[in-house]
C-alpha cells in the first residue's frame, strides 16, 4: 500500500522541520525581485525557490493561479518545479483550491492527485462550498495515491464569513461542518492505524477560532 500523506508528511517534518513554504511569484513580487512580469521572469523565481530550498524543508506550496495566467507556457514551469521539488525530497503542496461537483471534480482530482500526472502534488487544497461531499472524488483518489487535501474551513479574508460563520438548523456553523467531515476522514484512517492524511486551511489571523477549529479537527488515535 502506498505510504499515506499523513506519515510522509510526519517523517518529513521529523527530519527537515515545519516549515512550509508558499511559491507565489505574483506581478509585485517578481518586480521586487528585479524580474520581468513574464514567462522568463516566472521561471526564474521559480528555480531560485526550488533550488534553494527543496533541500532543506519539508514542504514547498506553489500557488497554481501565478502560473495559470501565463497559459500553458507557465504550467510548463510548474510542472518542472512539482518534479524537481518532489526529486529533491520535499513534498508539494498545490495550492489550487479547486472545488466543484462529479465529472468535474473527478478530472480536478485526476490532474493533481494522479501519480501518473505532470502535476501530481502531494498535496492540495480544495473548496467545499459546493458542499463537502462534492470533494468525494478527490478525497477517494487522494487516499488510493497516498496524497492529501487539506480543506479551507475558516479563511482569513473578511468576505469568508458570510458562509463560513453561516449557522445550520442544527446550530453548528458551515466551517464547524467541514471541520467535522475532515475529522471523520481521519478517523477512518487512524482506525486503521493510520495517521490523518487530511488538513483543514484556517486562517491565522482568526485568534481564538484557529484555536476552537484545532479542537473540532482533533481526535485520537496515531
Amino acid at each position: 500500500m502506498t505510504t499515506p500523506f499523513g506519515t510522509r508528511l510526519r517523517a518529513a517534518m521529523d527530519a527537515r522541520g515545519p516549515l512550509c513554504v508558499g511559491i507565489d511569484p505574483h506581478t509585485s513580487l517578481l518586480a521586487d525581485w528585479g524580474l520581468g512580469d513574464d514567462v522568463a521572469g516566472l521561471e526564474r523565481f521559480t528555480r531560485t525557490v526550488v533550488d534553494a530550498l527543496a533541500e532543506r524543508v519539508a514542504v514547498l506550496k506553489p500557488q497554481s493561479a501565478f502560473y495559470e495566467r501565463f497559459g500553458s507556457r507557465g504550467i510548463a514551469v510548474l510542472e518542472r518545479a512539482v518534479a524537481d521539488a518532489r526529486a529533491a525530497g520535499a513534498l508539494v503542496l498545490m495550492d489550487a483550491k479547486r472545488g466543484d461537483i462529479g465529472s468535474t471534480m473527478a478530472a480536478y482530482a485526476s490532474a493533481y492527485l494522479d501519480p501518473a500526472g505532470p502535476l501530481f502534488s502531494d498535496a492540495i487544497t480544495l473548496s467545499p462550498y459546493l458542499g463537502f461531499g462534492s470533494l468525494r472524488p478527490a478525497l477517494d483518489a487522494a487516499r488510493a495515491a497516498g496524497a492529501g487535501v487539506f480543506v479551507l474551513a475558516l479563511t482569513s479574508n473578511p468576505e469568508g464569513a458570510e458562509v463560513q460563520h453561516a449557522v445550520r438548523s442544527d446550530g453548528t456553523t458551515v466551517a464547524a461542518t467541514v471541520l467535522r467531515a475532515l475529522k471523520a476522514e481521519n478517523a477512518a484512517e487512524a482506525a486503521e492505524g493510520r495517521l490523518g492524511s487530511y488538513g483543514a486551511v484556517v486562517g491565522a489571523t482568526l485568534g481564538g477560532a484557529a484555536g476552537e477549529a484545532g479542537a473540532d479537527l482533533a481526535i485520537d488515535g496515531p
